[in-house]
């Protein structure tokens, strides 16, 4: 199966619908990989596109994460060339400033469970389970040891990276993991539901939250206060010179439903 197989992308209007289909787990190869980034940075720089949702083909698996069998008989190692946005497409692609929604069909294991993690928003079916079995395997959950403890308590994020433990969809809720949990006939509906509101928000005030939420993550509150008014981040400089900035305001003065244009 080639990479462009694999991988299957399709607009919606402003939405990008990105859907990995590698029967019979979705595992990901490195050439998916970087087909999976190629993917996520033309829908970063491409103007038309608002939000992008991410999901897997098929009931089962949203995706197995690492191709371990590829990754044994090509002899490929973890921190093999995974593309531009590194492993999944999502989890190191600079400036990507857009809303993404993971819309997890199935288990989401692995690497499957880090590009979850490198959601803005996680819908979730009923169905849905995760689990990061890399210590089985003789390495190391990279993205999710960091991410993980910032995304839960400490001591569940320790359990699961220590143990290989399974999580359900609900337990997951429960933790704040994931914002939604709905039955699997209507996962696709509700995301595309959420992909629509967002598609018509406003575009560069998103853009600003994202890069003001990874500038945060390094960089004391102060110091990013600082940046924010100082107008050093790109994003801010942008919105408070836009058209949006305005539109917003007279907007809400005028009572009505604001237009937004992304500029």
């Amino acid at each position: 199966m080639s990479a462009d197989e694999a991988v299957e992308s399709v607009r919606r209007g402003a939405v990008l619908e990105v859907t990995i289909n590698r029967p019979k787990a979705n595992a990901i190869d490195a050439e998916t990989s970087r087909r999976m980034g190629e993917i996520f940075a033309n829908f970063r720089d491409d103007p038309e596109l608002r939000v992008a949702i991410i999901t897997g083909a098929g009931e089962r698996f949203f995706s197995a994460g690492w191709d371990l069998k590829a990754a044994a008989e090509d002899d490929v190692r973890p921190d093999d060339d995974y593309g531009v946005g590194g492993f999944g497409g999502l989890q190191e692609l600079p400036d990507l400033n857009k809303p993404v929604i993971a819309a997890v069909n199935g288990m989401a294991v692995g690497g499957g469970f880090e590009i979850v993690l490198s959601a803005d928003l996680i819908v979730a079916a009923d169905s849905a389970r995760f689990c990061l079995p890399e210590i089985n395997s003789g390495t190391v959950a990279d993205a999710a040891t960091i991410k993980l403890p910032k995304r839960i308590p400490y001591h569940v994020a320790m359990e699961m990276l220590m143990t290989g433990r399974w999580m359900e969809a609900d337990e997951a809720k429960s933790w704040g993991l994931v914002n939604r949990v709905v039955p699997a006939d209507e996962l696709m509906a509700r995301a595309r539901e959420w992909a629509d509101e967002l598609a018509g928000g406003p575009p560069l005030v998103f853009a600003a939250i994202k890069e003001v939420s990874r500038v945060a993550e390094a960089r004391s509150f102060q110091d990013t206060l600082d940046r924010i008014n100082s107008r050093e981040l790109p994003t801010i400089a942008t919105l408070y010179d836009s058209e949006d900035q305005l539109e917003g305001a007279r907007a809400f003065a005028e009572k009505r439903e604001p237009v937004w244009r992304g500029r």
